[in-house]
């Protein structure tokens, strides 16, 4: 059974940082893309960031750039994200994702955790 556990979430202040984990088990996914979403209360789910089985390839959220960076660990079936500078507005849950294909759009990943709340408040 495949299962994806995010960690990392918890309250920041704006301008602060977090790194969020998610952990896949159940199987390897060396030939599968691993990103990450968000939905904020009351908004659709929006992509984050992708990244493929091999860490070369990376793709974010336009607005997203230069503040957020996805990496992961095919060893360990671990991917990360690094989100620096903070704003209120990146408060959300924030999923983990497995899909077949590096693409952004959420209908195209097969596996999904259970998210982890990521609040910026002062």
């Amino acid at each position: 059974q495949v299962q994806l556990v995010e960690s990392g979430g918890g309250l920041v202040q704006p301008g602060g940082s977090l790194r969020l984990s998610c952990a896949a088990s159940g199987r390897t996914f060396n030939n599968y893309a691993m990103g990450w979403f968000r939905q904020a209360p009351g908004k659709e789910r929006e992509f984050v960031a992708t990244i493929g089985w091999s860490g070369v390839y990376k793709y974010y959220a336009d607005s997203l750039k230069g503040r957020f960076t996805i990496s992961r660990d095919s060893a360990k079936n671990t991917v990360y994200l690094q989100m620096n500078s903070l704003k209120p507005e990146d408060t959300a849950v924030y999923y983990c994702a497995i899909s077949r294909w590096l693409r952004t759009s959420a209908r195209l990943y097969d596996y999904w955790g259970q998210g982890t709340q990521v609040t910026v408040s002062s």
